[in-house]
């Protein structure tokens, strides 16, 4: 059904614009800087720096990129990271969180078959038991902004106290992307093709 709803998704936003309409001349130094270093990064600007960030004082955007950094203090595997993000876009179906999660799965060279089986990730062999603890958890927080306590349960059975809270950083932090790119309907970037050209080329 999640998958339906994603693809539904897809065919309704795929020929709409945004609501509000991508700025592509911003008139700050430090906003131009911003759209040359994600287009070098990503090799283009992303729709959400366009129509969100740049109608903002640059502070916004730092606290947004900032966010991201965050992720790199987490103990949790960066694997574990993805998957969750990744689970809390499709729950909420923004679809540019979904595109560029992925994007990010392929820079770094994972799994791609775990990522593609992460709606039956209950049952598929390529999820272990934590991860299912771990996914069965966001979703179930995202969902409903509730947890029981058995799913918090078996959540504290595989890992730790500090992990738990960042799991929760996860699912909330994840929000605020989400969030941002639904009201403005900011959809796919395609990133994901070009992160697949990109691989392509250096192999």
């Amino acid at each position: 059904m999640k998958r339906m709803a994603v693809e539904s998704a897809k065919v309704e936003t795929t020929n709409l614009d945004t609501f509000l309409p991508p700025i592509e001349k911003p008139k700050s130094l430090m906003m131009k800087l911003a759209y040359y270093f994600t287009r070098k990064q990503f090799g283009k600007v992303l729709t959400p720096l366009k129509v969100h960030s740049a109608r903002l004082p640059i502070a916004f955007g730092q606290f947004y990129a900032k966010v991201s950094n965050l992720d790199k203090k987490l103990q949790l595997p960066p694997e574990t990271v993805l998957l969750i993000r990744e689970q809390v876009a499709r729950t909420n179906v923004c679809l540019f969180c979904i595109d560029i999660g992925r994007a990010f799965t392929i820079k770094a060279s994972m799994n791609q078959a775990k990522f593609d089986a992460l709606e039956e990730y209950r049952t598929n062999a390529l999820f272990n038991d934590a991860e299912r603890a771990a996914l069965d958890y966001v979703t179930e927080l995202t969902q409903t902004k509730q947890v029981s306590p058995d799913t918090f349960s078996r959540l504290r059975g595989h890992y730790s106290e500090r992990q738990i809270c960042e799991i929760v950083w996860l699912v909330a932090s994840e929000h605020l992307y989400n969030m941002t790119n639904i009201g403005l309907n900011i959809h796919s970037d395609m990133l994901c093709d070009l992160s697949r050209k990109n691989r392509q080329k250096q192999n």
